[in-house]
């Protein structure tokens, strides 16, 4: 079970605002409505939840990931160098990731980035190495930090 497979995700963000998880869950929806053959890589980390999609069950392959913040979520590219942003929305200065600060899905350029995460599944792919076994549509928890630091 993909999408549906939730209970592990909402536990993780339960010290989270409501707004902050509203907007987390919405972005959820918004991506495996996209790609449902995709594979939703969760990490609860020690001080933000993540989770991302990737054509594999491999981390190097996501291509896209929503970080739970404090008081937003941020929207992001994991190789979002690789493929242009003409209206310039996406933020970040380190080699390789991109990302959109998000607060409300009423401020969430959907079309446009709907456009900029067909670029990024694009680019996954073709720089996918060969895998063993296939694996679509499941929701795979990766790692719980059994340390956290986290909104109070």
């Amino acid at each position: 079970m993909g999408k549906e497979t939730v209970n592990d995700l909402i536990k993780f963000m339960l010290p989270y605002p409501d707004s902050v998880k509203a907007a987390a869950l919405w972005l959820r929806e918004f991506v495996w409505d996209l790609y449902p053959e995709t594979n939703e890589l969760i990490y609860d980390n020690y001080n933000a939840v993540a989770f991302g999609w990737s054509p594999t069950d491999k981390a190097g392959d996501v291509f896209c990931s929503i970080a739970v913040c404090s008081d937003h979520v941020n929207f992001g590219f994991n190789r979002g160098v690789d493929f242009p942003d003409p209206q310039k929305v996406l933020i970040g200065n380190g080699n390789q990731y991109r990302y959109l600060r998000v607060r409300d899905k009423d401020d969430f350029p959907e079309e446009y980035i709907k456009q900029l995460l067909e670029a990024a599944y694009q680019n996954s792919i073709a720089r996918m190495k060969p895998v063993k076994k296939m694996i679509n549509g499941e929701t795979i928890v990766k790692s719980i930090s059994p340390v956290k630091k986290r909104p109070k």
